[in-house]
């Protein structure tokens, strides 16, 4: 098998507590050293969001490709998590509320939490909460809502909005004990709902960030295994498949569906491209019991899995870099103009080269899409 995905040590960037002095990087890495002088010791929460850009321009300048800097953004948005966060939870302690009474996990969902973000993220996050007793349920979450409350908000002001969709752990939906989230994938799985379906379409794409870990791990051991079982479930999600389709028209044209387009020339990449990649490999995903979450770690467990060829699966990676170099390109030019950073790409401005690798790519993400539709298939006959 070939190898699909390998550890880098790019990744350590944001890891630790303390960001790199500049001074004690070697000279090669003088675009990182000057934006790390750029952002300060001490930045703000918004400070250091408003960053990002300038962290890309010195990446691109180190000549490293749009899905490995996709990768350290989301690392730097989990360590802004960390951070408000943190701040929460002395505000809690300032104001009287003490320590958390019990364990618990923040998680992010989404790209960030797929490793897969680029500039524009809101924020789509939930909470796990160690069970207690009922009788303290009052007392427990009332501490675990200001939390919520807190560190979002913070977030909010720092440049990662609120979810419109409230996909966030200040709602009681997204913050629940670890035994009523197993209930309510219980409930979510059970049946062809659409809403719950795109529930559990947003959950599925989860990694903790905060707490206690194994409570994700015990939450994320349960939800594949009570997926694997749900063929109704499963089935609406292969249907739900096609309620975004690639932006291809039947004659395998670049073509955008308008929708809330900006102008005629404009075509949501991030909506009819890189989602159904995403959506069609978290489907395959789940049918085949993968716990892993991020699009190229799950693609690599599915060609070890024997449900993908390592070559189709090397082309649906490529796809995915190029979409994201795409919009990344894209995210940096509106944000240069004080536009917004968003999943519109302005077809006027690629090449032919482009365009036609993106043809090519849209392709691949639409075969992806028919072979998790027939995997569905398949699962039922079982």
């Amino acid at each position: 098998m070939r190898l699909l995905h390998r550890a880098s040590s790019w990744r350590h960037l944001f890891a630790e507590e303390a960001l790199p002095a500049p001074e004690s990087l070697p000279a090669l890495l003088a675009p990182l050293a000057e934006a790390l002088t750029r952002l300060g010791e001490s930045p703000s929460l918004a400070q250091a969001k408003a960053w990002q850009p300038t962290l890309v321009d010195a990446l691109w300048r180190l000549d490293l490709p749009a899905w490995r800097i996709a990768q350290l953004i989301s690392d730097h948005d989990v360590r802004l998590y960390r951070r408000a966060i943190d701040m929460a939870l002395d505000d809690l302690q300032a104001t009287g509320w003490g320590e958390p009474p019990v364990r618990f996990c923040v998680l992010v969902m989404g790209s960030v939490a797929r490793h897969e973000s680029l500039l524009g993220p809101d924020q789509d996050n939930g909470m796990i909460v160690e069970d207690y007793p009922d009788a303290r349920h009052v007392e427990f979450d009332g501490y675990f809502q200001a939390l919520g409350e807190r560190f979002t908000a913070r977030l909010d002001d720092a440049g990662l909005p609120l979810c419109h969709g409230h996909v966030m752990a200040c709602w009681p939906m997204w913050r629940k004990r670890l035994g009523e989230w197993c209930e309510q994938l219980d409930i979510w799985s059970a049946e062809r709902h659409t809403k719950r379906v795109q529930q559990l379409n947003i959950l599925s794409d989860f990694t903790p960030v905060y707490g206690e870990e194994t409570l994700a791990e015990t939450l994320r051991h349960y939800l594949v295994g009570q997926l694997g079982r749900a063929s109704l479930c499963l089935n609406e999600m292969a249907q739900l498949l096609d309620e975004v389709p690639v932006a291809l028209d039947r004659l395998g044209r670049l073509c955008g569906d308008g929708k809330d387009a900006p102008h005629d020339r404009a075509v949501n990449l991030k909506r009819q491209g890189i989602m159904p990649l995403v959506s069609a490999t978290r489907l395959l995903s789940l049918v085949h019991g993968i716990k892993r979450t991020d699009t190229r770690h799950r693609l690599n467990d599915l060609v070890a899995a024997a449900v993908l060829d390592a070559d189709d699966a090397q082309d649906v990676i490529a796809a995915l870099d190029r979409l994201q170099s795409i919009l990344l390109v894209s995210q940096m030019a509106n944000l240069k103009a004080s536009r917004q950073a968003d999943g519109w790409v302005d077809m006027a401005t690629l090449d032919s080269a482009t365009a036609l690798m993106l043809r090519h790519d849209l392709q691949t993400i639409r075969h992806l899409v028919r072979l998790a539709r027939s995997s569905i298939e398949k699962h039922r006959m079982w």
